[in-house]
């Protein structure tokens, strides 16, 4: 895959997100309702978990689960995932190929910004290889977060969010994270899965030869 050169135009450092008491909060929640979900589908499956169920569990209303989370497979999905990875590739040193800057905050930042302990993300991607409904939201979902990240890349090289290289190289990025993540699932989630993000990001790093 070639690489995304800079263009003499200077990147415009990110501001990363304040942790104040609202946010907190909102985070509180956020994760009341994630564990609830988990726990009842672990209990009742999938199909059987509804929102009214999960907002029970959580002690809040369904409203508010829908508010934090469009659909129930949002939930399984973490939606904050796509603006904490444009977070930390905005705090990566300036002048530092894309790509590199993606492996760093793919198999280093992601899991200690989001929180997801081993046992979570390995639920997640059970659901995602089992249930049809969550792997068609994650494929829809990869849209809204290429365009994120699309706009933090062109910033950092000086190109625009919407040039044909930027949004291929996006795109290259998070189709082999999606096939990565797919291929744990379904081989027992066995190995270490930042090594196989690694050699996928190896594979398009040497252009795709096989």
């Amino acid at each position: 895959m070639a690489a995304l050169s800079r263009t003499p135009t200077a990147p415009r450092p990110g501001t990363p997100q304040g942790t104040g008491l609202r946010e907190r909060k909102k985070l509180r929640t956020r994760t009341a309702i994630r564990q609830a979900t988990f726990r009842l589908i672990s209990e009742r499956g999938y199909d059987a978990t509804t929102v009214e169920q999960i907002a029970e569990a959580a002690d809040v209303s369904p409203s508010t689960v829908l508010r934090y989370f469009g659909t129930k497979e949002d939930i399984v999905l973490a939606d904050e995932y796509a603006l904490a990875m444009a977070a930390e590739l905005r705090k990566r040193p300036a002048g530092e190929p894309p790509l590199d800057s993606l492996r760093s905050v793919l198999t280093e930042a992601l899991p200690t910004v989001l929180g997801i302990d081993d046992e979570e993300l390995r639920r997640r991607t059970r659901l995602m290889v089992e249930v049809p409904a969550v792997r068609a939201r994650m494929t829809e979902t990869l849209s809204d977060t290429a365009k994120i990240l699309a706009r933090v890349v062109a910033d950092r090289i000086g190109r625009g969010p919407d040039d044909l290289e930027v949004r291929v190289f996006i795109a290259a990025v998070l189709g082999a994270l999606r096939e990565v993540t797919l291929y744990w699932g379904e081989h027992g989630q066995e190995g270490d899965l930042a090594a196989l993000i690694n050699r996928a990001l190896d594979a398009l790093e040497g252009g795709l030869t096989l």
